[in-house]
């Protein structure tokens, strides 16, 4: 049995949580979902500019898991930006 998430924690919620492609109708678009959790991650690394041990700490989570965060949501980010898809920010682990 696996040990149970705990929750990381995020400093605010993100006031837009839908980004999509100009002159495409949403209907036609594939949407890629980015949880709340990796949004911060994404956040504290990229707009804050912080090392990842001072992000995990941040968060409270392992530095392991803040770069598995990361990296999921770099993922998510360019499988977007490439393909034309929907980036929808919702869900996960995580305590406000």
């Amino acid at each position: 049995m696996s040990r149970p998430r705990l929750c990381r924690r995020v400093k605010f919620l993100p006031e837009t949580t839908y980004f999509k492609p100009a002159g495409i109708p949403l209907r036609k678009l594939e949407e890629v979902v980015l949880t709340v959790d990796e949004f911060e991650a994404v956040r504290l690394k990229g707009l804050e500019g912080l090392e990842q041990t001072e992000a995990s700490d941040r968060m409270k989570i392992s530095q392991p898991t803040f770069f598995r965060l990361l990296d999921s949501a770099r993922k998510k980010i360019a499988d977007a930006i490439v393909k034309g898809k929907a980036i929808k920010i919702e869900g996960g682990s995580y305590k406000v």
